[in-house]
């Protein structure tokens, strides 16, 4: 079965982090791409080695990926 979810990436240094708030899964790569597939490569170990009960609760949050206006300066 797959299961889709959203991923967050953003640079870091000479490199990038991907990060998926949903299970609370980062990896990192030195491009974007490479940081998506090592996130893809951490959420499916997380799912085969995971226990039960830890993936349940992860699963069952509430997340909101939504943007904010502030002003600056």
């Amino acid at each position: 079965m797959n299961r889709r979810f959203t991923a967050i990436v953003s640079s870091e240094g000479d490199g990038y982090v991907a990060f998926c708030p949903k299970v609370d899964v980062a990896s990192q790569g030195e491009t974007v791409t490479d940081a998506r597939e090592n996130l893809a490569e951490a959420l499916t170990l997380f799912f085969e080695s995971g226990h039960d009960g830890e993936i349940e609760r992860r699963l069952r949050q509430e997340i909101y990926v939504t943007q904010i206006e502030i002003e600056v300066g």
